[in-house]
């Protein structure tokens, strides 16, 4: 079938979409010590990157829910994939044109951050009003694709900075740029639904009136916790649980957490059929819980780590599983719904690892008993998910 009829082209792009994202969230942080030492910025200051890249992708979450519908689905998509190749390619060239360092990644980091939280956006309700024989399936398939981006980064720049040499990195921030330029002219072609049609989606005000969206923005904050609170944490946990390496440490971290994290979408997207949606994101709550305990309570350290994992394993599900559980129970949420579930799981992104970090330090940096406390997160999700089992229509 011919590119501008077939969804599978849809699909694709889409997938290429969430890789993209992984190449905007994951690619800088691995020069947080490059910049601290070629520019001599403080680490205080490359800490607030992390900051500015959640804080733009929130406002434009909030911005979406209003504009994207107008703008429509292909001009997003494309727009999106605009604003991440430019901010890829500012972040090699911009540094050295401002008198402040610092002051051009900040303009790199925003301008990409628009084009991850527009991808964030966008990418989900195309997807989802794909002709696909399973939904659910497709929506854990292309989240599946954030986590082999983030592996997929994180290890070919770790390659690429031990072979080539990490003096090279503006050169390779460019090279990433070319997946996003790639997907701009195929995002122009292929072909796109829309879930409603225009004029038929729920508006904001109806949206925060509907009792429905206020439990699906509770479990979007529970995901984005849960999974955040563990993956930004891995790293540190392995370094100081297994006294390795900052690479082996990010590799048996993060890495770990990344691998299994996709399994798990595929496992659903193959799997998930066979349960319902509620039930299926009870049992990874619950597998949650116990990858927590395992974590923060083992005194085996190589224990903790295998916990680390099967907490990619459990919340592999969790965001992709909301977003159709939130299409099945509010049919006529339309794009608005996806922005704003879109803000609350970044809420919870941010929210999540702060809470890890801040109780950490009250219990004198004990990592473990930090994330201990992010069990919280799936038990609240436990009690949201039987809410859902209630009319979706309910006010």
């Amino acid at each position: 079938m011919h590119i501008h009829t077939n969804f599978k082209h849809t699909i694709a792009a889409s997938y290429i979409g969430y890789i993209t994202q992984a190449i905007v969230n994951n690619f800088a942080p691995l020069l947080f010590v490059t910049f601290h030492s070629t520019y001599q910025i403080p680490l205080s200051q490359i800490g607030l990157l992390v900051t500015i890249n959640f804080c733009t992708q929130i406002i434009v979450d909030l911005l979406s829910a209003k504009y994207i519908d107008r703008i429509g689905y292909r001009a997003s998509a494309v727009l999106a994939h605009i604003f991440a190749a430019a901010g890829l390619i500012f972040l090699g060239v911009l540094p050295d044109l401002f008198p402040t360092p610092y002051l051009g990644i900040c303009i790199a980091v925003v301008i990409y951050a628009i084009g991850g939280g527009l991808t964030e956006v966008v990418i989900s309700p195309i997807v989802e009003a794909c002709p696909t024989d399973s939904s659910t399936a497709a929506m854990s398939l292309l989240h599946s694709f954030y986590c082999w981006g983030s592996v997929l980064v994180v290890l070919v720049s770790t390659l690429l900075f031990h072979f080539v040499g990490i003096q090279y990195w503006k050169q390779i921030a460019c090279m990433w740029a070319v997946i996003p330029i790639f997907n701009i002219f195929y995002f122009a072609v292929v072909p796109i639904n829309t879930l409603t049609e225009e004029g038929e989606g729920m508006t904001i005000s109806a949206l925060i009136k509907t009792r429905i969206f206020w439990i699906l923005a509770l479990l979007m904050i529970c995901s984005g916790a849960s999974e955040l609170a563990m993956s930004q944490w891995a790293s540190a946990l392995a370094e100081t649980g297994l006294h390795v390496s900052k690479t082996i440490g990010d590799l048996a971290g993060p890495c770990f957490f990344a691998i299994l994290m996709g399994t798990g979408r595929v496992l659903h997207a193959t799997v998930g059929e066979r349960f319902s949606l509620t039930r299926y994101l009870s049992i990874s709550a619950i597998l949650c819980i116990i990858s927590y305990l395992t974590v923060s309570l083992s005194p085996i350290p190589a224990l903790s780590l295998i916990g680390c994992g099967i907490c990619g394993l459990s919340v592999a599900a969790m965001w992709p599983g909301i977003y159709s559980l939130a299409s099945l129970t509010c049919p006529l949420g339309g794009t608005a719904m996806f922005a704003l579930l879109a803000f609350a799981g970044d809420i919870g992104c941010s929210s999540g690892p702060t809470l890890v970090g801040y109780l950490s330090t009250e219990f004198q940096d004990n990592i473990r008993l930090g994330l201990l406390a992010s069990i919280a997160f799936p038990v609240v999700m436990l009690f949201g998910l039987k809410l859902c089992q209630t009319k979706p229509t309910d006010s």
